[in-house]
């Protein structure tokens, strides 16, 4: 009902929802590691049942499937469970595009830790955890992001291999920076017959991107560079090289740092590609890619969710003659593709 001024009436509904928030992320969680979705997916639709699928309580099964109703993971009618659309797809472990995995890392107490006092981040500009931030060099964190990451980026790395043209199949020699668990360049690999793949990692990082390489079946053609991307020498001649998911780690000064060392790295007319959380100009829309630099304020020194007019006077002022944008259709990110 309006109020008499013609606003709606206050409701603190929203500042009791925020402060509860961390229990989405508990409840999700939870979910992923009872096997909620998969056990509904194969026909445990009722409490009694889920209970003994997921060897739980029942009263457990009932109030947390009751709550992932509320936050629009499951439907309920007639006192059974089933997945909304989202779920079915993204939650059970028989679908091949099941994401669970990335709880592993995204919830791990070292990535929470970060946004414990969040006043004190605010107050300093940058993390409280230490000077490196999220880029700490052998972070053991990262082999949990290669191991649990992948399959998110699954759907990105084939949207950036049609955008490059991979399946024309020309020659390219691909370095694939902070390649983490590899599936960026695995996929162009794939993709195409004549690429040769170069990835550069932390050492016990690039095990990961091997090891999902030979899975792949291209491990002949993926190669290592172990060691820091501002520190290891890349060699040259490179058709492509890729930048995804690094950029925001860093301030302008430091990612145009790295974007002359990359240029340098590129054949005549290669491609520097990256994939990054792209907010609009007023830095609040669209939410994920806006919401991505609070995720950087208490994780790293000085990172940020850059805008598309800030990644242009970066790679403008990097040496690069161009730069194009494509958003990714049902993802928050956006590929970026400069040319030498």
């Amino acid at each position: 009902m309006a109020s008499p001024t013609g606003l709606s009436q206050p409701n603190p509904a929203l500042i009791f929802e925020t402060l509860n928030g961390y229990q989405r992320t508990m409840a999700l969680k939870a979910a992923i590691e009872l096997d909620v979705f998969t056990a509904i997916a194969e026909g445990a639709k009722s409490p009694a049942a889920l209970a003994i699928r997921c060897q739980a309580s029942e009263r457990g099964m009932r109030i947390l499937c009751d709550y992932l109703v509320v936050i629009g993971f499951l439907t309920k009618t007639s006192q059974l469970y089933g997945l909304t659309n989202d779920a079915a797809i993204f939650l059970d472990r028989h679908s091949p595009a099941y994401l669970g995995s990335v709880a592993g890392f995204l919830t791990m107490p070292e990535m929470m830790e970060t946004s414990k006092d969040l006043t004190a981040v605010v107050r300093k500009g940058g993390t409280l955890v230490n000077d490196h931030g999220t880029v700490a060099p052998s972070d053991p964190k990262w082999v949990e992001f290669a191991r649990s990451m992948a399959p998110m980026m699954i759907p990105a790395a084939e949207a950036i291999a049609g955008i490059v043209k991979a399946d024309a199949g020309e020659k390219w020699k691909v370095l694939d920076i902070a390649a983490g668990h590899g599936m960026f360049g695995i996929t162009l690999a794939k993709r195409n017959p004549n690429a040769e793949i170069v990835a550069l990692d932390w050492p016990r990082v690039l095990d990961v991107a091997t090891e999902n390489a030979a899975k792949a079946g291209v491990a002949a053609r993926h190669h290592r560079i172990p060691g820091s991307a501002f520190e290891a020498d890349f060699g040259s001649g490179y058709n492509l090289i890729l930048l995804t998911n690094i950029l925001h780690h860093f301030d302008p000064v430091m990612i145009e740092l790295l974007l002359r060392k990359v240029r340098a790295s590129l054949a005549p007319n290669g491609r520097a590609v990256t994939l990054e959380f792209v907010p609009n100009e007023d830095r609040v829309s669209p939410p994920v890619p806006a919401s991505f630099a609070l995720v950087m304020l208490a994780s790293t020194p000085e990172g940020d969710a850059y805008t598309f007019g800030e990644y242009q006077r970066m790679f403008r002022d990097a040496g690069y003659s161009a730069i194009e944008q494509f958003p990714l259709t049902g993802m928050p990110q956006t590929v970026l593709v400069a040319r030498k």
